[in-house]
């Protein structure tokens, strides 16, 4: 037996090792870049912005006073953040439910056999998104102008008095509100297509040999089946409709208003950090946001959860 036949298993169990250390760990480093990534970007300013919440923070200032939860006790008392809330989830309403709806109705619409150009009818939902939202705001103030405009118009056609959209909460609230859902309700049509042609063929056939119609197997068969896409949407639609910014700032003000009436917690953290320069309770209100956001969340996992198990 020479020395080259002793040590060929010991090599031969090194580069196993070596192997079996390279395909466990092989996974992770391939993910790891997104979690730098989310740890940088995403980790890393919540973790400071927390911080920042915690202070008296002025951004021309090197020095920070530390005042422990002052900001939040002020944000609680503030009525200007009361009146945030209650517009955010008002807008929030008005918007996703109506927008889950509509983008139901038309992905079963375009998953219809029989529909002639589908694809151009798919690619025009998509218009929204690539629509920029200064040019949606514009377009949208023109429409819902008190004075011109086609809605003007059509209200002195028809011998009704002119309504002042930006003036009233719930006009202005019910424009911001169809801003939105013009501009996401395709995305989620789309999301809702992609889920519903992924329902096996055999399952319509069947309800079709049961006698069901359009209506019953679309609530005894498509709904269920895409029920976790349907979720999906909810929760990001949430997450979306509680950090309304831009449709809200580009039809009234950076006040949300003269009343406030379009006034929402992204705008108000906006105002405070950018226009008044109080880092501090701007960073506090925007905790008091992701708190939020969760607990909205969370309790949509718990009725998706419920609806699942009745």
């Amino acid at each position: 037996m020479t020395a080259a036949t002793v040590e060929l298993p010991d090599t031969r169990r090194r580069v196993h090792r070596r192997i079996g250390l390279r395909e466990k760990f092989a996974p992770y480093a391939y993910i790891a870049p997104f979690f730098i990534i989310f740890l940088a970007f995403g980790v890393g300013p919540l973790l400071f912005t927390a911080w920042v919440s915690l202070h008296d923070w002025a951004p021309l200032e090197t020095e920070h006073d530390f005042i422990g939860i002052d900001n939040y006790t002020a944000m609680l008392a503030d009525p200007r953040f009361w009146k945030a809330v209650g517009n955010t989830f008002s807008i929030f309403l008005l918007s996703t439910i109506p927008g889950i709806i509509l983008a139901l109705i038309i992905a079963s619409v375009l998953n219809n056999r029989s529909l002639r150009a589908k694809t151009f009818w798919r690619m025009a939902l998509l218009v929204p998104n690539i629509t920029p939202l200064v040019t949606v705001s514009i377009v949208f103030s023109s429409l819902f102008s008190r004075d011109y405009g086609p809605i003007a118009w059509l209200l002195q056609v028809l011998g009704l008095p002119p309504i002042a959209w930006d003036a009233d909460p719930f006009t202005t609230q019910l424009v911001i509100a169809i801003m939105v859902i013009w501009r996401w309700t395709g995305f989620n049509a789309l999301i809702f297509l992609a889920a519903m042609q992924a329902v096996p063929a055999s399952l319509y056939e069947s309800a079709e040999i049961d006698g069901a119609g359009r209506w019953r197997t679309f609530i005894s068969v498509t709904l269920p089946l895409i029920r976790p896409t349907i979720l999906f949407s909810v929760v990001t639609s949430t997450v979306g409709g509680m950090q309304i910014f831009t449709e809200a700032l580009l039809f009234t003000d950076a006040m949300g208003g003269n009343n406030g009436q379009g006034l929402t917690m992204t705008l108000l953290v906006y105002g405070q950090a950018f226009n008044s320069f109080h880092f501090g309770y701007a960073s506090a209100i925007a905790m008091s946001l992701l708190f939020i956001v969760l607990l909205v969340a969370g309790i949509n996992f718990l009725l998706a959860r419920l609806i699942r198990s009745a």
